[in-house]
């Protein structure tokens, strides 16, 4: 258990520098004893990236917020980070470490006007979950109605964009390729931003819950009068996240069932051209014995343009039809693609692997018979 959260910017700029320091040397010394011919194996290589990795992973969980953040973005983007760097970073979507107790009672206390214990029938002082702006607890009301209690961590919101600036400088040593993301980390900023309000966030529960009720696919009810914009109470929704789902060897039946639905939860989205879920990390997904498909954490939702949901739409036919030109100018509609007349080698060879992308997801469409073994 975290005994600190570094709330002041101070606090936390050591921290990062701490790590960028200790993480640069590592990469100067591997460069250098590549500079002199001394060569490193595969082993090495891996072993490498895991220690920096575990360096980097540590010093995040202390941060919170905007760095764990950037490490459960960057550990889901396959490619962007070296592979042993991902697998340490994917740690981000399940296991943070909450901080401490009595830290954790009296933002209860300050936002609801009562230590929890006094506020509900029953209440777990251990988290059951640790996330990049908040944690949440297990606990029951009055009326034996079990929920779960998400609490901000302390002026995380005021940290967010000078965290960004110093995190960006930190990962953009290790992002594999090089190459400019400064758009990339500031749809993270903007994100985390979004994540910080916990008023909104009760707004799109509610909306969520009446938009699937009735479904196999079911979301948390937003408990009002034990809600701040700090603390977030709602109904808890029970199951087991995708990697215990999987490791308890699901019948194909169970697992064709659960990704039907994985499907009718986003395509529903973007087909009735409204607000989507946006935060697709497995760790909110609980994936429950009675079949049904749960769906938690709507911090992040986002809703697209009339026009951007109509031409996404139009991704499938255009593959089927096989058309260059037309998938072409869909792609650039949706800016997956930009015109590049500098290099126009470049621009057709991003084009053509776009485009394999996309043909692999058409294929199951093209015959009346697929093969997904």
């Amino acid at each position: 258990m975290s005994n600190d959260f570094p709330s002041s910017k101070l606090e936390r700029g050591k921290i990062f520098a701490k790590t960028g320091l200790k993480v640069g040397t590592n990469y100067a010394k591997r460069y250098l004893k590549k500079s002199v011919g001394k060569k490193e194996s595969e082993q090495e290589g891996k072993q490498f990236h895991t220690q920096n990795a575990r360096e980097v992973f540590n010093e995040f969980t202390k941060l919170r917020g905007t760095a764990l953040k950037i490490a459960q973005s960057l550990s889901m983007d396959e490619g962007m980070l070296p592979e042993e760097f991902a697998e340490v970073m994917s740690e981000s979507q399940y296991s943070v470490p909450p901080i401490n107790k009595a830290l954790a009672r009296s933002i209860i206390k300050k936002e609801l006007g009562d230590y929890p214990e006094n506020l509900f029938a029953d209440f777990n002082t251990e988290a059951i979950a640790a996330a990049s702006i908040g944690q949440v607890h297990e606990a029951r009301l009055k009326n034996g109605q079990k929920v779960a209690i998400k609490i901000q961590y302390p002026n995380v919101k005021n940290t967010i964009h000078s965290d960004m600036s110093m995190a960006k400088t930190l990962m953009k040593r290790i992002i594999s390729g090089g190459g400019n993301f400064d758009e990339y980390f500031d749809e993270i900023e903007e994100t985390l931003m979004e994540e910080t309000d916990y008023i909104q966030e009760a707004e799109y529960l509610k909306y969520f819950n009446k938009r699937f009720s009735g479904d196999n696919i079911i979301t948390p009810d937003h408990v009002e009068e034990l809600s701040t914009d700090k603390v977030l109470t709602m109904t808890f929704i029970e199951g087991k996240h995708l990697k215990e789902f999987l490791a308890s060897n699901p019948s194909q039946e169970k697992r064709n069932h659960f990704g039907q639905l994985l499907w009718d939860f986003f395509h529903d989205q973007v087909e009735q051209r409204n607000f989507i879920h946006a935060d697709t990390h497995p760790g909110n997904f609980f994936f429950r014995n009675d079949g049904k498909l749960g769906v938690i954490d709507f911090g992040c939702v986002k809703k697209f343009s009339e026009e951007f949901t109509h031409n996404y739409m139009q991704l499938l036919p255009k593959h089927l039809k096989q058309n260059e030109k037309e998938i072409r100018d869909l792609y650039l509609k949706l800016d997956i693609i930009k015109e590049n007349p500098k290099n126009p080698k470049a621009e057709e060879e991003f084009f053509q692997f776009c485009k394999a992308y996309g043909d692999t997801f058409a294929k199951p469409y093209m015959g009346d018979e697929f093969n997904f073994g």
